[in-house]
C-alpha cells in the first residue's frame, strides 16, 4: 500500500492529509487563531465542585471552565489506589484549589474542555506517565517476543536514568524494532523535560500554562509517520527546513523522504484533495456500485444509512444488498477517520436475511477499522439490525471546524414554507386587531412571502381586509429571510 502525507502551510492555517493510493484518508486542520490543546499541561483552579455529577470546574485561562471527573483525578499516595470513581468528589477536590491537569478532549460545541490529572507526555517511541512506575506496550505489537524486548529495554534504561526522575512508560507502535540507545534518549528526552514541567509548576500561579504540545506539522512527524510512509511533502519551505531539522534528530530513518514541493499548483489541488474535503461536507456520500450513504451528525449521536440507489446487481436482491453493505462498510471507515466523527455512532446497513452475510459484512467492517488512529469499539448488532460503536472523540469533527450553522434555519436543515408563513401573518394580524386601535397595518416581509401574498393569498388577504375593516399594505424587506416578518401599526 502506497501512503503519503502532504502539508500544506500558510501563516493563517496548517494543513496536513494522509493520502493511501491516491484517495484521501485523513485531514487535520489548525488555524493560528484557535489551536488545539489536547495535550497541554495546565495549572489550573477549582472554581466550582458538583457532587451531583461527580465532578469539578477547572479555571485553566480559557473562555469557558474546563471539566474534570473524578475518575479522572489521580490518588495522592499509593495506599490510596481505589478508583477515585467510587469516592465523593468532595474528598478530592475544593473550591480554590490549584491542580495539575492535562486536557485529554478539546471544548466542543458549547462544552469546555474535558481534563485528567493522569499526565501522559508521548515523545516518538514511548509516553512518559510521571506518576507511576509500569511499563506498558501498544496493544498492535502483537509479536510476543517483540514485546518482551521491549519491555527489558525500557526497565534496563530507566534503571540507567534512575537519577532522572521516576515515572513509568508506555511503548507506542512506532517502537516496533527499535534500538537500545534510541530507547534510552527517548527515556532521558522525556524525564528531564518532565523535571522542567515540575519546576514551572512550582514557580506559577493558578491559571496558567504550563506545557504545550507541538505544532501540527512536528506532530504529524511524531505520531504519524511509520515505516508505511513513503514521502512527506510539505510546501512551505520555512515548515520544511523546521521539519528537517526534527526528522534528522528524532526520525532519522524517514529523513530522505522529506521532500519540498515548490510547485505554482497548489499542493492539494494537485492530488485531489481539496474536492475530497468539499465532498466530505456533504450529508451523501456516493458508492461506486450506485448505492450511497447518508450521514446526518448531531449533538448526540451520528446515524450513517445505507442504501442501494442505482444499484440493481446482477443474481438476487439478497446478493445486491450484501455487495452494497460490504462496500458501505469500507466506505464508512473511511468516512468516520476523514469527517474524524466521534461518539456514538449508529449504522443502519441494509437488511440482510442470510447470518453469514451479516457475518462477512461485520468481519469486513472491523477489518477496515483496524488503520483508524482513534480508538473504537463495536458493541454488535441490535435486536433492531443496526450496528452500534463509538469512535473516541479527541477534537472536533471536519464539519464543526470549516463550518457553523445556517443563520436562516439555525442549524434545523429545513425552513417555514412562504405558506406556512403568510398563515402566520394572518394570525398576527389578527392579534393586533383585538389589542390595539389603528388605521391601517403594515407587513414587513421576505420577497417570496410577500409575492404569495399578492397572489396565491390574495383573496385571503381580502377577506381579512374585510373582517377587520382597515387596510393592509405589503412591503418587501429584502434582508429579512423567509421566516422573519414584522406587523407595522400605522
Amino acid at each position: 500500500m502506497s501512503e503519503e502525507i502532504l502539508m500544506n502551510i500558510t501563516p493563517m492555517e496548517s494543513r496536513v492529509a494522509l493520502v493511501e493510493n491516491g484517495v484521501l484518508q485523513e485531514i487535520y486542520i489548525e488555524r493560528a487563531c484557535s489551536r488545539g490543546i489536547v495535550g497541554n499541561i495546565y495549572k489550573g483552579k477549582i472554581v466550582r465542585v458538583l457532587p451531583g455529577m461527580q465532578a469539578a470546574f477547572v479555571d485553566i485561562g480559557l473562555e469557558r471552565a474546563a471539566f474534570i471527573h473524578a475518575s479522572e483525578i489521580a490518588p495522592r499516595a499509593e495506599k490510596d489506589s481505589e478508583h477515585n470513581s467510587e469516592r465523593p468528589i468532595v474528598e478530592l477536590v475544593h473550591e480554590g484549589q490549584s491542580l495539575v491537569v492535562q486536557v485529554t478532549k478539546d471544548p466542543l460545541g458549547t462544552k469546555g474542555a474535558r481534563l485528567t490529572t493522569h499526565i501522559s507526555i508521548p515523545a516518538r517511541y514511548l509516553v512518559l506517565m510521571p506518576h507511576n512506575n509500569h511499563v506498558g506496550i501498544s496493544l498492535r505489537i502483537e509479536d510476543v517476543e517483540e514485546r518482551e524486548r521491549l519491555r527489558k529495554l525500557v526497565e534496563g534504561s530507566m534503571e540507567d536514568h534512575k537519577d532522572q526522575g521516576k515515572g513509568g512508560f508506555i511503548l507506542r507502535t512506532a517502537a516496533e524494532g527499535i534500538t537500545d540507545s534510541e530507547v534510552s534518549a527517548d527515556v532521558l528526552f522525556l524525564r528531564r523535560l518532565w523535571q522542567t514541567i515540575e519546576e514551572t509548576v512550582k514557580e506559577s500561579k493558578a491559571p496558567a500554562t504550563i506545557y504545550e504540545d507541538l505544532p501540527l506539522h512536528l506532530r504529524t512527524m511524531r505520531d504519524l509517520v511509520d515505516p508505511d510512509i513513503e514521502k512527506i511533502r510539505i510546501d512551505s519551505r520555512e515548515t520544511f527546513t523546521k521539519v528537517s531539522k526534527f526528522v534528522k534528530k528524532l526520525v532519522p530513518q524517514v529523513d530522505g523522504r522529506v521532500e519540498y514541493y515548490p510547485g505554482e499548483r497548489p499542493i492539494f489541488d494537485l492530488f485531489g484533495v481539496e474536492d475530497e474535503i468539499n465532498k466530505a461536507l456533504s450529508r451523501k456520500v456516493q458508492l461506486k456500485s450506485g448505492g450511497y450513504l447518508i450521514i446526518d451528525q448531531t449533538e448526540a449521536m451520528t446515524t450513517i444509512d445505507v442504501n442501494t440507489g442505482a444499484f440493481v446487481g446482477h443474481r438476487n436482491l439478497e446478493e445486491t444488498i450484501f455487495k452494497t453493505n460490504l462496500e458501505a462498510s469500507v466506505a464508512i471507515a473511511r468516512q468516520l477517520r476523514l469527517r474524524n466523527l466521534g461518539g456514538i455512532i449508529i449504522i443502519d446497513f441494509i437488511d440482510m436475511e442470510d447470518t453469514e452475510h451479516q457475518r462477512q459484512v461485520l468481519r469486513t467492517y472491523e477489518k477496515a477499522l483496524e488503520k483508524d488512529h482513534a480508538k473504537t469499539n463495536i458493541t454488535g448488532v441490535s435486536d433492531l439490525g443496526l450496528v452500534e460503536m463509538t469512535r473516541k472523540r479527541t477534537r472536533e469533527s471536519l464539519e464543526n471546524v470549516l463550518c457553523e450553522s445556517c443563520p436562516t434555519c439555525d442549524g434545523r436543515g429545513t425552513l417555514k414554507t412562504a405558506e406556512t408563513v403568510c398563515y402566520e401573518i394572518f394570525r398576527e394580524i389578527l392579534r393586533a386587531v383585538r389589542a390595539y386601535e389603528s388605521q391601517s397595518y403594515t407587513v414587513l416581509a421576505s420577497e417570496q412571502v410577500v409575492d404569495r401574498l399578492l397572489d396565491e393569498e390574495s383573496s385571503n388577504v381580502a377577506d381579512l381586509e374585510e373582517f377587520i375593516s382597515k387596510p393592509i399594505r405589503f412591503q418587501v424587506e429584502p434582508m429579512y429571510t423567509q421566516e422573519q416578518f414584522d406587523v407595522i401599526l400605522v
